[in-house]
């Protein structure tokens, strides 16, 4: 077991997707961020069925992080209530993992 986390966020579009994932490295509240790129979003928002387009950040760091990244995210973030998740590391490559912790906020 690990204390290891990602975060999957999404994003209106790339250029938001870049300036969030370049901020909350630089910060140290995650070690690497992935832009995977653009999506196709469904979803219920005020009492209707809407679609778009987004884009998808997966973040890599540690649970203690969690909500000073949260917070991060929010303050960069131009959606009223953005997707902000995570799923905890059950298991992974060893030197990686203390990579991950090395390079992240104690």
């Amino acid at each position: 077991m690990t204390e290891a986390i990602t975060v999957y966020i999404t994003t209106e579009n790339l250029e938001e997707a870049r300036r969030i994932a370049e901020a909350v490295v630089r910060d140290r509240l995650a070690a690497c961020a992935n832009i995977l790129g653009e999506i196709t979003s469904f979803y219920h928002w005020n009492d209707a069925v809407e679609n778009s387009t987004e884009t998808a950040v997966i973040f890599k760091t540690r649970k203690a992080l969690f909500g000073a990244l949260e917070q991060r995210i929010r303050e960069l973030h131009s959606y009223d209530c953005p997707c902000i998740v995570a799923w905890e590391i059950a298991d992974g490559h060893t030197p990686y993992l203390d990579w991950l912790a090395a390079e992240t906020k104690p």
